[in-house]
């Protein structure tokens, strides 16, 4: 499917039940609390949080309904702003080839980010991990 397909059917089908007169403003609302839920699932994935349950491909596929569920939010609110997403994707791609044209930075990148992760955590007394791209 398409993504401007999918934005089509997606207010056609909220169309029908009466959900596209839900205001973006709430629709948000809705979308933080998935982002929440992805965010609860991520941490137990990576082993931050107890993982419930332990099932590491159970985890995965709750991740999948989650992060689904946050994009009809997101598909939502664009089709009640007038937003087509479809465009929108490809703004974004254009903007993420302009702002970090060189492929090569990439590494340099990750080694100046996990820098500045390690200041932070020894400036917050937390000590300092490893660098798992080195």
């Amino acid at each position: 499917m398409h993504i401007r397909e999918y934005q089509r059917w997606l207010e056609a089908w909220d169309h029908e039940r009466a959900w596209d007169k839900v205001l973006p403003s709430h629709t948000l609302l809705h979308a933080l609390e998935e982002l929440g839920e992805i965010s609860k699932l991520v941490q137990m994935i990576e082993g931050y949080r107890a993982p419930n349950p332990a099932d590491l491909e159970t985890l995965r596929s709750e991740l999948a309904l989650e992060l689904s569920d946050l994009q009809v939010m997101l598909f939502k609110i664009a089709y009640l702003c007038g937003v087509d997403m479809e465009e929108a994707m490809i703004r974004g791609q254009q903007k993420a080839d302009a702002r970090f044209p060189n492929p090569a930075a990439g590494p340099a990148d990750q080694r100046a980010y996990w820098a500045r992760f390690q200041r932070y955590l020894a400036e917050a007394g937390l000590g300092s991990e490893e660098d798992p791209s080195a």
